[in-house]
């Protein structure tokens, strides 16, 4: 059966999460649905990472079988028609070889967390970053995101939930970004790993917020990290100011 690449952006805001679920909506099951659409039959849908409830992408990568041997891009038109009017998109589609796969061919993946730092609610972006009421001190939160690059274990920053094998992941990049925008300071952090954990990005956002309020001393970062205790985080930021940005493979699908 051919097999296609599809990269996906989506606003999680109406979603329970990228995975199918029987009794809530999901980005997989849109997805699934609008495939059986165009192909009768069951449609299975596997991706490169599972966000969760509320959490946006631009740059996800799922993969599809398709019966028929589909031009890539009327595949993505006909699948864009049918995921109307759910905030989805299919912005890439490319055929692949059939052992071709979105999660275990991935060697980086790519998330940025998004800060809104200002006193009046957020209007315009709602929904898509966390409003903290004061400015944050990029600087130190920089600081303190640099006890977490490299290997490590992360049992501090890992979900009570979080399946995965082993807390010990590698973080290339926790980069604190300061950006001036029209509505206001934004703190944004770009997280880059082969892989993270259940909760991963989200527990280092909260945890360096701390930091950018004074609450916390950037020490105080590494002092956690060591501790390999859950109790040892700062609270887990929402879930509205995540978006998957990308994923990498050694050939990129797309070209």
């Amino acid at each position: 059966m051919p097999r296609y690449a599809l990269r996906i952006e989506y606003h999680g805001a109406p979603f329970a999460g990228w995975q199918r679920q029987s009794d809530q909506p999901s980005v997989q099951g849109a997805l699934e649905a609008a495939l059986a659409k165009l192909e009768t039959g069951e449609h299975g849908v596997a991706a490169a990472g599972r966000t969760d409830a509320g959490v946006h992408a631009r740059g996800q990568v799922a993969q599809c079988d398709m019966a028929k041997d589909w031009e890539p891009f009327r595949l993505s038109e006909a699948l864009n028609h049918h995921l109307r009017p759910d905030p989805v998109a299919v912005t890439a589609c490319a055929r692949v070889a059939e052992d071709w796969h979105a999660r275990f061919g991935a060697i980086e993946r790519r998330y940025t967390y998004r800060i809104l730092t200002r006193r009046a609610p957020a209007v315009l972006e709602a929904g898509q970053v966390w409003r903290v009421p004061g400015p944050l001190d990029a600087g130190a939160m920089a600081e303190g995101a640099a006890h977490l690059l490299g290997k490590h274990d992360f049992t501090t920053f890992r979900s009570s939930m979080c399946q995965a094998k082993s807390p010990v992941k590698t973080l290339d990049q926790c980069e604190v970004e300061e950006v001036e925008t029209e509505a206001g300071v934004e703190i944004r952090l770009h997280l880059r790993a082969r892989s993270f954990l259940h909760n991963q990005v989200r527990s280092i956002a909260g945890t360096l917020e701390r930091v950018g309020w004074g609450a916390w001393p950037p020490e105080r970062v590494r002092e956690a990290l060591e501790a390999a205790d859950r109790a040892a985080c700062g609270p887990v930021a929402p879930p509205e100011g995540l978006c998957m940005t990308g994923v990498s493979y050694k050939v990129d699908p797309f070209g």
